[in-house]
């Protein structure tokens, strides 16, 4: 019997299976139309082989996000949360109350610092005052009206929004005390204007004892006030309330790691991709985009790259546990989708950058 040898035998089973693959590629390219080898060229086999320009210049990984990203809303003091306004697709306006701290211990202080300005006034008005120094009295009491004034507008705003997410008020009321607080907040920058106008003027004599006092007094009602604002948890903006973290009885912290909701404008959407540091001298603003998701396989999403950044960072979208040393670095880009497309925010997508000169590029094959 012959004895064959084994790399004979492993070198004749190679070329037996490179023959039978050649010829059923040869029996099927006629059927195909030529679709593989377009299939090859439309993919990076194209960017190697010499002569052939692949059709996009880079492609990337991104995130779909509102138009000035997504906005962690957290507390500014440490605070027992006591009621929970906003609820999840809630359309905001800048200034609507989200949450609401416990404020029950400055109430008191509040009071304390009210009752000691009163008695200050009283004071200060037993001294007579003329010219400048008359002025400048009549310029700081409109002030401290104004702001007491935008302090009680903003308190019954929170009131009657409050109500008409509860269902007890509507939105006629809502409407008429937000008009209201912008327009105490309007009458607080002219007061501090006119007072600026006062105190800008020469030969301005220096405030008495008893009107220092008052200053101090009207100056204690005023930190009480911000603090008592800083138990409301505001939109910071006009948008959406994309996610409710906050819980009744929970511990408000002032931490972006206990954030209490996530908020969003979604007028429009935006891509944020991170291209490798190969592909980083084929970007620039302006440049068309095409994304896609796979939540709408056939589907294509335009847009427009409008910001890039200056310096190399870690890759955040596309990592999966530690980092590697071996991990690349990439560039982060804004794209600006065009219109207003269905994709989610936090939604994953690719993004293919067009070549500059062909704007009209062939999309890649599927």
């Amino acid at each position: 019997m012959v004895k064959l040898d084994p790399t004979v035998t492993a070198v004749a089973a190679a070329a037996i299976a490179a023959i039978v693959t050649s010829v059923t590629l040869n029996q099927l390219a006629p059927k195909l139309g030529g679709e593989a080898q377009a299939v090859q060229t439309d993919t990076a086999f194209a960017a190697d082989t010499p002569g052939i320009k692949p059709v996009w210049a880079a492609s990337a990984t991104g995130r779909v996000e509102p138009k000035d990203g997504e906005v962690r809303i957290s507390s500014e003091m440490p605070a027992r949360i006591v009621d929970v306004i906003a609820t999840t697709n809630d359309q905001v306006e800048a200034g609507d109350p989200l949450v609401l701290l416990d404020s029950d211990d400055l109430l008191p202080k509040l009071s304390a610092a009210e009752s000691e300005a009163q008695v200050r006034v009283l004071e200060r008005d037993e001294e007579p005052a003329t010219g400048l120094a008359l002025e400048r009295r009549q310029a700081e009491d409109a002030l401290n009206d104004a702001e007491r004034a935008r302090f009680r507008a903003q308190k019954e705003f929170d009131e009657s929004y409050r109500k008409a997410k509860r269902g007890d008020g509507d939105t006629a009321a809502v409407t008429a005390a937000r008009d209201k607080l912008a327009a105490t907040g309007r009458d607080v920058d002219d007061a501090g204007r006119k007072l600026d106008t006062v105190l800008a003027k020469p030969d301005l004599p220096l405030p008495t004892r008893l009107e220092s006092a008052l200053w101090v007094a009207r100056t204690d009602v005023t930190q009480v006030e911000n603090a008592i604002e800083r138990t409301r948890v505001r939109a910071p903006g006009r948008g959406v309330v994309l996610n409710v973290w906050a819980k009744v009885g929970e511990l408000a912290a002032p931490s972006a790691d206990a954030a209490l909701a996530l908020f969003g404008d979604l007028s429009s959407l935006r891509v944020r991709a991170e291209v490798e540091e190969r592909d980083v001298t084929k970007i620039r603003v302006g440049q068309r985009v095409v994304v896609r998701a796979d939540a709408f396989p056939d589907k294509d999403f335009e847009g427009v790259v409008t910001q890039v950044a200056q310096a190399l960072g870690s890759p955040r979208i596309t990592s999966r546990g530690p980092r590697r040393p071996n991990d690349v670095e990439v560039l982060e880009v804004l794209i600006g989708l065009d219109g207003t497309p269905p994709l989610l925010t936090g939604m994953r997508v690719d993004a293919f950058f067009r070549h500059e000169a062909a704007a009209s590029a062939a999309s890649p094959a599927q």
